[in-house]
C-alpha cells in the first residue's frame, strides 16, 4: 500500500461536522480518499463490509478512523471495544475527535484501545492546523502495522517525497 494513497474513515453523525472536515482537509491541501459513516454501527458494518458496504473495492479498509464519541445507535466506545476484539482490525489506527474534554472520556478511550485523543478545535482555522498535523504525523511519517492476514504490508515512504507531498510548517 502507497501511504499517499490511504482512506479515512471519518465517523460521526452531526453532517455540519463531516463538511467541516471535509473543507479543513481541502484547504489543508490534503487529498485523501474519505469515507464516512454517520454512526457507530454503520462503522462497523463498513468495517465489516456488510449492508451497503459489501464492495471492498468501493470500501477499502481504511488507513485511519476519525472517531466521535457521542453519537446514535453505537458509541465511539462502543466502536472502539468491538474493534480491538478483531484480529484483522484490532491495530486499525483509531483517532478520537471528541468536543469532550472530560478525563472520564479521555481515559476510557485510551483503556479501550485509542491511540490519539483530540478535542475539536473551537474555530475553522485551528481544525485546519490540527488536519494538517494528523496528515503530516498519522499519515506520513507514523508507521502503519499490518493489520491482518490479507492487508498488504505498507512500504516505508521515502524522505523526498515526503517532502515534496507536504509543504505544512509549524505555525
Amino acid at each position: 500500500m502507497n501511504k499517499l494513497d490511504t482512506t479515512i474513515l471519518l465517523v460521526e453523525d452531526d453532517a455540519n461536522e463531516v463538511f467541516l472536515m471535509e473543507r479543513a482537509f481541502q484547504k489543508a491541501n490534503i487529498n485523501k480518499q474519505w469515507r464516512v459513516a454517520r454512526d457507530g454501527q454503520e462503522a462497523i458494518d463498513y468495517l465489516n463490509h456488510q449492508g451497503n458496504f459489501t464492495d471492498a473495492t468501493r470500501y477499502p479498509v481504511p488507513t485511519m478512523m476519525l472517531l466521535d464519541l457521542k453519537m446514535p445507535r453505537k458509541s465511539g466506545f462502543e466502536v472502539l471495544d468491538w474493534l480491538r476484539q478483531q484480529p484483522g482490525l484490532k491495530r486499525l489506527i483509531v483517532v478520537v475527535l471528541s468536543s469532550s474534554s472530560l478525563i472520564d472520556d479521555i481515559n476510557r478511550a485510551y483503556d479501550l484501545g485509542s491511540n490519539s485523543y483530540l478535542v475539536k478545535p473551537g474555530d475553522f482555522e485551528g481544525l485546519v492546523n490540527m488536519v494538517k498535523t494528523l496528515d503530516l504525523y498519522w499519515l506520513l511519517l507514523n508507521q502503519d502495522p499490518e493489520l491482518g492476514i490479507d492487508s498488504v504490508k505498507a512500504q516505508p515512504v521515502p524522505r523526498d517525497q515526503i517532502q515534496a507531498e507536504q509543504t505544512w510548517r509549524p505555525c
